[in-house]
C-alpha cells in the first residue's frame, strides 16, 4: 500500500487473494460514503474486486456482473441491501433514470458502480472513485474522494 494523502489511497494486486485486504481498506476509507464507482478496462477486474468488497461487507449469495440487468441486489450478514450497477451496455444515461438509479443512491445503501463514464453527469459528488489498471501481470488500485 502506498498512501498518497489523506484522500487517496494506492494499493498492488498480484493475486486474487489479495483482494480481501484491499477491499477491507476500501470500506475504511469510505467512512459515510456508500456509493463507489470503478473505473477501470474490460478485464481490469472490476467485478472481481467488486466480488472481495461484498465479502468483506457480508454477502454471501454469488456476486456477478449485472451487464444484462443493469442492476443486482445482495443482501449482507445484517440484511442490508448491497447495489451492483454495470452500465457497460447502455446507450443513454436516460436508461439509468429509467430504472430509477437517482432513488438507489439516495437510499443510504451501498452501491457499487461499474462503467459510472456512462452516467457521470448523475454520479452524486459524495462518493468514492476507484480506479483498477493492469500494470505487468499485477493489478493497481487507487481509491480516492471526489
Amino acid at each position: 500500500m502506498e498512501k498518497l494523502s489523506g484522500t487517496k489511497l494506492q494499493f498492488s494486486a498480484a493475486s486474487p487473494d489479495e483482494l480481501s485486504a484491499i477491499a477491507d481498506a476500501l470500506v475504511d476509507f469510505c467512512s459515510s460514503r456508500k456509493i463507489i464507482a470503478f473505473f477501470g478496462e474490460m478485464g481490469a477486474g472490476k467485478t472481481t474486486f467488486i466480488r472481495a468488497l461484498c465479502a468483506q461487507l457480508g454477502v454471501q449469495e454469488n456476486v456477478s456482473s449485472p451487464t444484462f440487468s443493469l442492476v443486482n441486489e445482495y443482501r449482507s450478514l445484517s440484511e442490508n441491501p448491497l447495489f451492483h450497477f454495470d452500465f457497460y451496455r447502455i446507450n443513454r444515461p436516460e436508461e439509468a433514470i429509467s430504472i430509477g438509479v437517482d432513488e438507489y443512491f439516495m437510499s443510504g445503501q451501498w452501491c457499487f458502480v461499474e462503467w459510472p463514464e456512462k452516467i457521470l453527469h448523475l454520479l452524486p459528488d459524495n462518493r468514492v472513485d476507484v480506479r483498477i489498471e493492469t500494470v505487468n501481470n499485477s493489478r493497481q488500485i487507487t481509491f480516492f474522494y471526489v
